[in-house]
C-alpha cells in the first residue's frame, strides 16, 4: 500500500492533503515541528537531515509543503534556512530512502518578478525567473527551493512542482496572509485598500491538487494550482453580501501604500520586532495587477478549484466559530 509523507502535515494546507490521502484509503506519515495526532509521526524540522532521513525510511512519496509561508520574519536568514535548506535536506534524504516521487509545494510569489508590469498581465508556470528578481526575501527563497527541486528532476529523480495560489477555507490556524487579509476586513481594521488582483484556490481542492500532480505529474513539470482571479472590488462586495458588514470604500494609491510598506517593514517591525501590518513585499506584489492561469493543470492533472464564494463561506463561517471575528 502506497505509504505518503506529508511535511508540514499540521499546518493549514498539510493538515487538508493529510484528509484527502486518509480518505482515498492511503497511510500517511507525518514530519512537523508540531505534534500530529491519529498518524504515524516524527516530530522534527525539515532542516534536520536525521528527522528527515526516520521520515523518509519506507515512504513511497513525499509531498514537502513544510515551510516559514509569512511574508516577513524577524530572524535573519530564516527563510533560507528553512524553505531552501528544508527542500535540499527532504530531497537527500528521500533520494537516499529510495521515494519514487517527490512533490514540492512552491509559490505564486515565485511568478512575480521585478519586471513584471504594474499594470494587467497574466501569469502561469511557464514564467521563470531567477531569485534575484524576486521581490522579497519569502519569494527568493522559494525560487531557491525550485531550483534544487528541478535540479533533482535533471538528475533522474521523479520530482514534480506544484505552485499553489491563495489558500481559502477552514482550519488556517497560524492564520497566513490571505486568511489574514479577510480577518483584518471582517475586524475592521484595514480603512483603505489597493486596487490589486487576487486568486484565491480551495484548500480543499488545492490537497486534491497535489495528490493530481503526484498521480499525472511529468518529472520536472510545474503546475499552476489556483482558482478564479477575483479583483479586490469582488471581493469586498463578496464579503459584505455574506456577512453584513461594511467593507472599505477608500482606496489607496500604490505610492502611498509603498510607503507605508517600507516604514512599517523596515523601520517599525525592525525595532519592535512584531509583524508589520503591511509586509513590504506583500505590498509589492500587490502592486502588479497579475491574473493567473492553471489552465495546464486543468488539461494535464484534470484538475480544477471549487469556486471562490464556496471556500469564502468556509472560511469566515471557520474564523467566527474560532472566535477571530469581532
Amino acid at each position: 500500500m502506497t505509504i505518503s509523507l506529508v511535511t508540514g502535515a499540521a499546518g493549514f494546507v498539510g493538515g487538508h492533503l493529510v484528509k484527502a490521502l486518509q480518505q482515498r484509503g492511503e497511510n500517511v506519515r507525518a514530519l512537523d515541528l508540531a505534534p500530529v495526532a491519529g498518524i504515524d509521526a516524527v516530530q522534527g524540522s525539515v532542516a534536520d537531515p536525521e528527522a528527515a532521513r526516520r521520515a523518509c525510511e519506507g515512504v513511497d512519496c513525499v509531498f514537502h509543503l513544510a515551510g516559514e509561508a509569512q511574508l516577513w520574519s524577524k530572524e535573519k536568514g530564516r527563510f533560507e534556512r528553512i524553505n531552501i535548506g528544508g527542500a535540499k535536506t527532504m530531497l537527500a534524504a528521500a533520494r537516499a530512502a529510495g521515494v519514487k516521487k517527490f512533490v514540492q509545494c512552491s509559490s505564486l510569489t515565485t511568478l512575480v518578478g521585478k519586471k513584471t508590469p504594474m499594470g494587467p498581465s497574466i501569469a502561469d508556470e511557464s514564467i521563470v525567473l531567477s531569485p534575484g528578481e524576486m521581490l522579497g526575501a519569502y519569494p527568493r527563497s522559494k525560487a531557491g527551493a525550485d531550483i534544487a527541486v528541478l535540479a533533482a528532476a535533471a538528475d533522474g529523480f521523479d520530482a514534480s512542482i506544484a505552485i499553489p495560489t491563495e489558500p481559502l477555507g477552514a482550519g488556517d490556524k497560524s492564520l497566513t496572509p490571505p486568511s489574514r487579509l479577510i480577518v483584518d476586513l471582517l475586524n475592521g481594521r484595514t480603512p483603505a485598500t489597493i486596487d490589486c488582483m487576487l486568486n484565491f484556490v480551495s484548500v480543499k481542492s488545492l490537497a486534491d491538487g497535489f495528490i493530481a500532480a503526484r498521480d499525472k505529474g511529468e518529472r520536472g513539470g510545474r503546475y499552476l494550482l489556483g482558482g478564479e482571479n477575483v479583483p479586490m472590488r469582488r471581493l469586498l462586495e463578496t464579503m459584505a453580501r455574506i456577512t453584513g458588514k461594511k467593507m472599505p470604500v477608500a482606496k489607496l494609491p500604490y505610492a502611498v501604500a509603498l510607503a507605508a510598506g517600507i516604514v512599517d517593514t523596515m523601520l517599525i517591525a525592525r525595532f519592535t520586532g512584531k509583524p508589520p501590518t503591511a509586509p513590504l513585499a506583500g505590498v509589492r506584489l500587490a502592486g502588479r495587477r497579475v491574473s493567473f492561469s492553471s489552465d495546464k493543470a486543468m488539461n494535464e492533472l484534470d484538475w480544477r478549484s471549487e469556486p471562490f464564494e464556496i471556500a469564502l463561506q468556509r472560511a469566515i463561517a471557520w474564523f467566527t466559530e474560532q472566535s477571530l471575528v469581532e
